[in-house]
């Protein structure tokens, strides 16, 4: 098992990934969330590769105050493996070495089964709400 940064020439693995995970929305499109991370920290849009197959992903940020990421999937087939858990200690990592103090992660609230992955992983709930607007729609 391989965590690397992603290459151009996994695109297309990486979006039929999020798609079986059922990580795509109509409103995203998932081509120009791959460019606009690479536009920004692309080295944080990381993948994993076992035997030449893309079976994992995380797309990470830091600000300058918190940490995200975005995108964590694994393929099915390879869940319940520990590869989702060695993912987010990579991006823990890194986030950590850049000076990030705190990552802040989004899940639906309706997502019990990832929502138990990250509390195995010590994340707790935030009292907050998050708030979103549409700057540039991606239809």
């Amino acid at each position: 098992m391989t965590i690397r940064p992603f290459r151009e020439a996994d695109r297309q693995a990486v979006i039929a990934l999020w798609r079986v995970c059922g990580l795509l929305r109509p409103w995203n499109d998932p081509d120009k969330d791959i460019d606009r991370k690479l536009a920004v920290q692309p080295g944080l849009l990381i993948v994993v590769e076992q035997e030449g197959h893309l079976i994992a992903t995380a797309m990470a940020g830091y600000d300058g105050h918190r940490g995200s990421v975005y995108y964590l999937a694994v393929d099915p087939s390879y869940q319940y493996q520990g590869i989702g858990r060695r993912l987010m200690e990579r991006i823990e990592e890194t986030l950590h070495a850049l000076g990030c103090p705190k990552l802040n992660i989004l899940i639906r609230t309706s997502n019990e089964e990832v929502l138990s992955f990250y509390r195995k992983l010590g994340y707790s709930v935030d009292e907050a709400v998050s708030l979103g607007k549409r700057l540039i729609p991606d239809e």
